[in-house]
């Protein structure tokens, strides 16, 4: 008897976002579990590219607490990655600023972390130069183009999401992100970078 009343309570992990959302506000925590694992990559991936480092965890911690603070007020027709995601920008920007100077941009993009197996070595080591010199040339950006040129092409959102994320107007985006690549171009260019 004390099974079946207790397997009766087990609730199966949410499937999708709104589903998570609406259990972790009723207070079910393995609901609001399911979004961190689910975001926790590339939560750390945003944190790290638009410029928190070494400090990209503590970020990525922070913002999720705060997330789950402020789950109330979260528009449950809005998509919840980028809501998130401008929250870990906004703390990656707290951090960035607390710091005092501008931080120095490291790339650790998930599985993207080496060449394709079987490559020879000479192409293995002219991918890595080039990514090198790219990310030196990212980081010469602005920040405000290099945080549009991020979230667009590194982190593949969308002009939208990128507003989203930047608390920015789409037109501001774009143009961020054209200067930012016309910045990139003129970068390349003069050092060569094929």
């Amino acid at each position: 008897m004390f099974l079946r009343w207790n397997h009766a309570f087990q609730k199966e992990p949410p499937t999708d976002d709104d589903e998570a959302i609406g259990r972790s506000l009723s207070g079910d925590l393995s609901a609001y579990e399911v979004l961190v694992a689910r975001y926790s990559t590339l939560a750390h991936r945003t944190a790290t590219m638009l410029g928190a480092g070494d400090e990209a965890e503590d970020v990525v911690q922070e913002a999720f607490i705060k997330a789950y603070r402020h789950l109330a007020s979260f528009r449950r027709e809005s998509p919840f990655r980028p809501w998130l995601l401008r929250i870990v920008a906004n703390e990656t920007h707290n951090l960035t600023r607390s710091r005092g100077r501008r931080a120095e941009l490291s790339l650790r993009l998930g599985g993207e972390s080496g060449p394709p197996a079987g490559d020879d070595p000479e192409s293995v080591a002219l991918a890595t130069d080039r990514r090198t010199r790219l990310l030196r040339a990212v980081a010469i950006l602005s920040e405000r183009e290099r945080e549009a040129v991020v979230c667009r092409y590194f982190l593949q959102l969308s002009e939208a999401e990128t507003a989203e994320v930047l608390g920015l107007p789409l037109g501001t985006v774009k143009s961020r992100t054209s200067r930012g690549l016309a910045r990139l171009r003129e970068e390349v260019a003069r050092h060569d970078l094929p």
